[in-house]
């Protein structure tokens, strides 16, 4: 009865502070979220250590290799992070991984930030706007703590008091698991959509860049094939619209899109 009592005040005190802000002020209006920072970090390098053990499903490009390439899509991230609207730019790894995968057009970044790119989405992309739209997009999920966040409503206020307590160390090795396949909410999605406008308003590139990687998508999947990035993010309607949208309403005056740059550094990638 003590235990119990316990863990649900524990709980009653991480709502109060999440709610004011205490726990994590940077976490203030996106949501119930009972993991701590380092519970991002933690998950994101359990990942990162997963995919580096398993080369045959995840061929990765070398960085000295193609330093060249590493080089430019770190350019672009830092035009995203130094844009003043990443919450977490100096609390995350932010660290960038190419696939070498020339059939699947995805990219996904994990908690914590550890950005993975495949060769298969830089080839398909038509310029260095699109492509910094779609990073923009997977730095906002990891921005807005999108998988601890689902983690929370996933597993419940009480079993995550208890990991906090130390009380059910198992637990995490469960949560963990649970990265693998993980799929975003519609509303995580427009969320990160919204995020991918607001990094780039700033910049010199077109804030609406992802508007054309999902136009290619949508063309792509008339066709009647679905694209790996489909499968795992939900392209709910007027979602290219809303992208347009938001420049507009937002104010963003940035024009570029750098498309002679983008294909010669994609050139530069293996066959």
């Amino acid at each position: 009865m003590r235990f119990k009592f316990k863990v649900l005040l524990v709980v009653g005190l991480l709502l109060l502070m999440n709610a004011c802000g205490i726990m994590d002020p940077k976490n203030k209006g996106k949501g119930l979220n009972l993991f701590p920072i380092s519970q991002d970090k933690q998950l994101g390098l359990q990942v990162v250590n997963e995919i580096s053990t398993n080369r045959n499903e995840y061929p990765l490009l070398d960085e000295k290799k193609y330093s060249e390439v590493y080089n430019y899509l770190y350019k672009i991230r830092n035009t995203l992070l130094t844009s003043g609207n990443v919450d977490y730019k100096d609390d995350f790894e932010w660290k960038l991984f190419i696939i070498h995968d020339d059939k699947t057009l995805n990219a996904f970044c994990t908690p914590g930030g550890y950005i993975y790119v495949y060769t298969g989405l830089m080839k398909f992309l038509d310029s260095e706007d699109q492509l910094a739209g779609v990073l923009a997009h997977e730095i906002g999920h990891a921005d807005m703590r999108h998988s601890t966040r689902q983690m929370t409503q996933m597993f419940g206020v009480q079993l995550l008091a208890e990991v906090l307590l130390g009380n059910n160390l198992d637990l995490i090795k469960q949560v963990s698991a649970s990265l693998v396949g993980l799929k975003f909410s519609r509303n995580h999605e427009t969320e990160a959509d919204e995020r991918s406008v607001l990094y780039l308003c700033k910049t010199p590139y077109k804030a609406d860049g992802a508007a054309g990687f999902f136009e290619k998508l949508q063309k792509q999947s008339e066709g009647g094939k679905t694209p790996e990035f489909l499968s795992t993010h939900p392209n709910p309607e007027n979602r290219i619209e809303h992208f347009h949208n938001l420049r507009v309403t937002m104010g963003c005056q940035g024009k570029e899109s750098f498309q002679t740059d983008y294909k010669n550094i994609v050139a530069k990638l293996p066959k």
